[in-house]
């Protein structure tokens, strides 16, 4: 599966399913952001080296083909121009009643700024709504993680709470927004709206 391309200020978007040669370019962006990044991840055993080397790619990458193929997760990997530049996962997928999931999302220092993470929530959302059969994508944020919050607010993601000590992140409990769209909030989809506005422009791929 393949979902793109746009292209938007900082080049041209496209999301795929992550690949076991991916490991070296996710360490590298990885290991040279921990500052950028380790400020809103959740904790995790081992060091940021140790979780973050070639060869922790490797039980991530199949982690998650692991989970996609359970139909719990939609793991991708943000591509601009044509190399890994983050990634975006839709988990914690419930079919039934709530038909819902969560989306989150990293883009490396590159990347910031130009409109790929915009981009790549309003694609993968699109998907979930019109093919993988969800009704509703949420987002929990840290309040003060303004950037990542301005992204969902392009794209009418609709506050609804707060969750008081959430996560732990950066060492301790942090609340995080609640954040969600569903199908009936967008009936013409994410993309076309970044066209309309102008955002986003279609583009060949790469």
């Amino acid at each position: 599966m393949r979902l793109g391309p746009l292209r938007v200020p900082a080049g041209v978007v496209e999301l795929r399913p992550p690949r076991l040669s991916d490991g070296g370019t996710w360490s590298r962006v990885r290991l040279r952001d921990r500052r950028y990044l380790e400020e809103w991840e959740p904790v995790a055993p081992g060091t940021w080296e140790d979780r973050n080397s070639p060869l922790a790619w490797l039980a991530q990458w199949g982690t998650l083909r692991g989970l996609a193929r359970r139909g719990v997760s939609i793991p991708l990997v943000i591509v601009l121009d044509g190399r890994p530049a983050g990634q975006i996962t839709v988990g914690g997928i419930v079919r039934g009643a709530l038909c819902s999931g969560w989306v989150g999302y990293w883009v490396g220092t590159h990347a910031a700024g130009g409109g790929v993470a915009t981009a790549a929530v309003a694609m993968v959302v699109d998907h979930c709504f019109a093919s993988a059969g969800l009704h509703r994508v949420e987002a929990t944020v840290r309040p003060e993680n303004v950037p990542s919050l301005r992204v969902l607010a392009k794209l009418g993601f609709r506050e609804e709470g707060l969750f008081r000590r959430y996560l732990d992140v950066a060492g301790d409990w942090r609340d995080h927004r609640c954040l969600a769209l569903t199908t009936e909030d967008i009936p013409g989809g994410l993309v076309a709206r970044l066209l309309a506005e102008g955002r986003a422009a279609p583009a060949e791929k790469v």
